[in-house]
Protein backbone atom coordinates (compact mmCIF):
# COMPACT_ATOMS: atom_id res chain seq x y z
CA UNK A 1 0.00 0.00 0.00
CA UNK A 2 1.18 3.43 -0.60
CA UNK A 3 0.73 6.30 0.96
CA UNK A 4 -1.32 8.99 -1.37
CA UNK A 5 -0.72 12.47 -1.32
CA UNK A 6 -3.91 15.40 -2.01
CA UNK A 7 -3.75 13.58 -5.55
CA UNK A 8 -3.67 9.93 -4.48
CA UNK A 9 -0.46 9.73 -6.11
CA UNK A 10 2.51 8.29 -4.14
CA UNK A 11 4.16 11.34 -1.81
CA UNK A 12 7.60 11.15 -2.57
CA UNK A 13 10.47 12.66 -0.02
CA UNK A 14 14.00 13.75 -0.47
CA UNK A 15 15.58 13.03 2.93
CA UNK A 16 19.16 15.38 3.13
CA UNK A 17 20.74 14.23 5.79
CA UNK A 18 24.79 13.10 6.50
CA UNK A 19 24.72 11.25 9.70
CA UNK A 20 24.00 7.59 8.58
CA UNK A 21 22.58 6.21 11.58
CA UNK A 22 20.08 9.30 11.44
CA UNK A 23 19.45 8.84 7.85
CA UNK A 24 18.70 4.90 8.21
CA UNK A 25 16.61 5.50 10.91
CA UNK A 26 14.32 8.25 9.49
CA UNK A 27 14.16 6.66 5.74
CA UNK A 28 13.46 3.34 7.88
CA UNK A 29 10.08 4.69 9.22
CA UNK A 30 9.35 6.41 6.05
CA UNK A 31 9.53 3.54 3.78
CA UNK A 32 7.58 1.26 5.95
CA UNK A 33 4.83 3.61 5.55
CA UNK A 34 5.36 3.14 1.77
CA UNK A 35 6.26 6.98 1.16
CA UNK A 36 8.88 7.15 -1.74
CA UNK A 37 12.13 7.78 -0.30
CA UNK A 38 16.17 9.07 -1.59
CA UNK A 39 18.72 10.30 0.19
CA UNK A 40 21.41 12.35 -0.07
CA UNK A 41 24.35 12.87 2.34
CA UNK A 42 26.02 16.33 0.77
CA UNK A 43 24.74 19.37 -0.34
CA UNK A 44 25.91 18.10 -4.10
CA UNK A 45 24.00 15.20 -4.10
CA UNK A 46 20.83 16.74 -3.11
CA UNK A 47 21.23 19.74 -5.70
CA UNK A 48 21.60 16.31 -8.36
CA UNK A 49 18.22 14.63 -6.68
CA UNK A 50 16.25 17.99 -6.67
CA UNK A 51 15.73 17.31 -10.02
CA UNK A 52 12.00 16.33 -12.07
CA UNK A 53 9.84 14.98 -10.82
CA UNK A 54 10.22 17.23 -7.90
CA UNK A 55 9.82 15.91 -4.42
CA UNK A 56 6.67 16.49 -2.86
CA UNK A 57 8.39 16.66 0.63
CA UNK A 58 12.50 18.10 1.69
CA UNK A 59 13.55 16.89 4.81
CA UNK A 60 16.76 18.53 5.22
CA UNK A 61 19.33 18.56 7.90
CA UNK A 62 21.31 22.50 8.14
CA UNK A 63 24.56 21.35 8.88
CA UNK A 64 26.19 19.51 6.04
CA UNK A 65 29.51 18.39 4.84
CA UNK A 66 29.61 20.74 1.87
CA UNK A 67 27.32 23.56 2.76
CA UNK A 68 24.51 24.59 4.55
CA UNK A 69 21.01 23.38 4.68
CA UNK A 70 19.71 27.15 3.85
CA UNK A 71 21.04 27.16 0.44
CA UNK A 72 19.01 23.84 -0.65
CA UNK A 73 15.90 25.29 0.92
CA UNK A 74 16.17 28.58 -0.69
CA UNK A 75 17.30 26.99 -4.06
CA UNK A 76 14.30 24.39 -3.90
CA UNK A 77 11.75 27.44 -2.39
CA UNK A 78 12.61 28.76 -5.84
CA UNK A 79 12.48 26.50 -8.21
CA UNK A 80 10.01 23.74 -6.73
CA UNK A 81 7.51 26.25 -4.63
CA UNK A 82 4.75 23.25 -3.68
CA UNK A 83 7.23 21.71 -2.42
CA UNK A 84 6.52 20.98 1.41
CA UNK A 85 10.13 21.57 3.54
CA UNK A 86 10.89 20.56 6.87
CA UNK A 87 14.08 20.92 8.53
CA UNK A 88 15.41 18.21 10.64
CA UNK A 89 18.38 19.45 12.92
CA UNK A 90 20.60 19.81 15.54
CA UNK A 91 20.70 23.98 15.18
CA UNK A 92 17.80 25.35 17.32
CA UNK A 93 19.24 29.16 17.70
CA UNK A 94 17.89 32.16 16.59
CA UNK A 95 19.95 32.83 13.22
CA UNK A 96 19.41 29.06 11.99
CA UNK A 97 15.24 28.76 12.73
CA UNK A 98 14.73 32.31 11.80
CA UNK A 99 17.03 32.10 8.45
CA UNK A 100 15.55 28.90 7.35
CA UNK A 101 11.83 29.33 7.85
CA UNK A 102 12.67 32.91 6.12
CA UNK A 103 14.08 31.10 2.72
CA UNK A 104 11.17 29.32 2.90
CA UNK A 105 10.91 25.97 5.49
CA UNK A 106 7.52 25.51 6.54
CA UNK A 107 8.44 23.09 9.61
CA UNK A 108 11.37 22.56 12.01
CA UNK A 109 11.77 19.70 14.30
CA UNK A 110 14.98 19.52 16.65
CA UNK A 111 16.86 16.00 16.42
CA UNK A 112 16.81 16.02 20.12
CA UNK A 113 13.09 16.03 20.41
CA UNK A 114 12.58 13.96 17.37
CA UNK A 115 8.75 12.92 16.94
CA UNK A 116 8.38 9.04 17.52
CA UNK A 117 6.32 8.92 14.26
CA UNK A 118 8.26 10.65 11.83
CA UNK A 119 5.40 9.60 9.03
CA UNK A 120 2.35 11.06 10.92
CA UNK A 121 4.59 14.61 10.84
CA UNK A 122 5.30 14.40 7.13
CA UNK A 123 1.46 14.08 6.90
CA UNK A 124 0.42 16.54 8.51
CA UNK A 125 3.08 18.69 6.58
CA UNK A 126 1.43 17.76 3.57
CA UNK A 127 -2.06 18.14 4.86
CA UNK A 128 -0.89 21.55 5.83
CA UNK A 129 0.07 21.76 9.18
CA UNK A 130 3.25 23.31 10.40
CA UNK A 131 5.09 20.85 12.32
CA UNK A 132 7.67 22.97 15.02
CA UNK A 133 9.27 21.61 18.10
CA UNK A 134 8.28 23.07 21.51
CA UNK A 135 10.88 24.77 21.95
CA UNK A 136 11.32 26.35 18.97
CA UNK A 137 8.05 27.40 19.22
CA UNK A 138 8.17 28.79 22.40
CA UNK A 139 11.21 30.37 20.94
CA UNK A 140 9.39 31.97 18.09
CA UNK A 141 6.50 33.49 20.37
CA UNK A 142 8.84 35.34 23.07
CA UNK A 143 10.83 36.86 20.51
CA UNK A 144 7.33 37.93 18.85
CA UNK A 145 6.57 39.53 21.90
CA UNK A 146 9.51 40.61 22.48
CA UNK A 147 9.51 43.10 19.58
CA UNK A 148 6.10 44.42 20.34
CA UNK A 149 7.29 44.96 24.04
CA UNK A 150 10.47 46.73 22.84
CA UNK A 151 8.35 49.04 21.14
CA UNK A 152 6.94 52.17 22.29
CA UNK A 153 3.45 50.20 22.41
CA UNK A 154 1.12 52.98 20.38
CA UNK A 155 -2.28 52.86 20.35
CA UNK A 156 -3.79 50.68 18.05
CA UNK A 157 -4.51 51.67 14.66
CA UNK A 158 -6.31 51.15 11.99
CA UNK A 159 -5.58 47.95 10.18
CA UNK A 160 -3.38 48.58 7.37
CA UNK A 161 -4.56 45.95 5.06
CA UNK A 162 -1.85 47.23 1.96
CA UNK A 163 -2.20 43.84 0.28
CA UNK A 164 -5.56 44.73 -0.36
CA UNK A 165 -7.07 40.81 0.94
CA UNK A 166 -10.50 40.30 0.62
CA UNK A 167 -12.24 38.88 4.02
CA UNK A 168 -12.69 35.60 2.47
CA UNK A 169 -8.64 35.67 2.67
CA UNK A 170 -8.27 37.20 5.68
CA UNK A 171 -10.57 34.05 6.96
CA UNK A 172 -8.41 31.46 5.49
CA UNK A 173 -5.03 33.50 6.58
CA UNK A 174 -6.54 33.08 9.87
CA UNK A 175 -7.03 29.62 9.62
CA UNK A 176 -3.55 29.02 8.44
CA UNK A 177 -2.21 30.78 11.21
CA UNK A 178 -3.84 28.62 13.45
CA UNK A 179 -2.06 25.28 12.04
CA UNK A 180 -5.60 24.27 10.00
CA UNK A 181 -5.11 21.50 7.68
CA UNK A 182 -7.04 23.07 4.30
CA UNK A 183 -9.56 20.55 4.19
CA UNK A 184 -10.64 21.76 7.93
CA UNK A 185 -10.14 25.31 6.17
CA UNK A 186 -12.76 24.35 3.52
CA UNK A 187 -15.15 22.56 6.21
CA UNK A 188 -15.00 26.06 8.78
CA UNK A 189 -15.61 28.48 5.83
CA UNK A 190 -18.33 25.99 3.68
CA UNK A 191 -15.53 26.34 1.11
CA UNK A 192 -14.28 23.42 -1.51
CA UNK A 193 -11.72 21.78 -0.57
CA UNK A 194 -10.02 22.19 -3.98
CA UNK A 195 -10.23 25.87 -4.01
CA UNK A 196 -8.42 26.66 -0.85
CA UNK A 197 -5.09 26.29 -2.74
CA UNK A 198 -5.63 28.81 -5.38
CA UNK A 199 -6.90 31.59 -2.08
CA UNK A 200 -3.24 30.81 -0.95
CA UNK A 201 -1.76 31.55 -3.70
CA UNK A 202 -3.54 34.59 -3.94
CA UNK A 203 -2.52 35.44 -0.63
CA UNK A 204 0.97 34.91 -1.24
CA UNK A 205 1.07 36.95 -4.52
CA UNK A 206 -0.46 39.89 -2.59
CA UNK A 207 1.85 39.80 0.15
CA UNK A 208 4.86 39.56 -1.77
CA UNK A 209 5.67 36.14 0.58
CA UNK A 210 6.48 32.51 -0.03
CA UNK A 211 5.67 30.32 2.90
CA UNK A 212 2.65 29.98 5.19
CA UNK A 213 5.09 31.32 7.85
CA UNK A 214 5.76 34.46 6.37
CA UNK A 215 1.90 35.00 5.21
CA UNK A 216 1.01 35.20 9.29
CA UNK A 217 3.68 37.34 10.44
CA UNK A 218 2.83 39.81 7.28
CA UNK A 219 -0.87 39.45 8.41
CA UNK A 220 0.00 40.25 12.10
CA UNK A 221 1.94 42.98 11.61
CA UNK A 222 -0.56 44.55 9.31
CA UNK A 223 -3.23 43.99 11.85
CA UNK A 224 -5.27 41.37 9.54
CA UNK A 225 -5.23 38.67 12.28
CA UNK A 226 -4.68 38.19 16.21
CA UNK A 227 -2.88 35.29 17.36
Amino acid sequence: MTEPGETGEAITILLVEDDAPTCWRLQDALVKTSYEVRTAGTLGEARSALGEPAPRVLLTDLRLPDGHGVELIRETRQRFPETEIMVISALGDEESVITAITVGATGYLLKDAFPTDIATTVRELVAGHSPISASIARFIVRRTQGTAQGSAEPPPGPVLNTAKLTPREIDILWGIAKGFSYAEIASHLGLSRQTVPGHIKNIYRKLEVHTRSEAVFEAVQQGLIKL
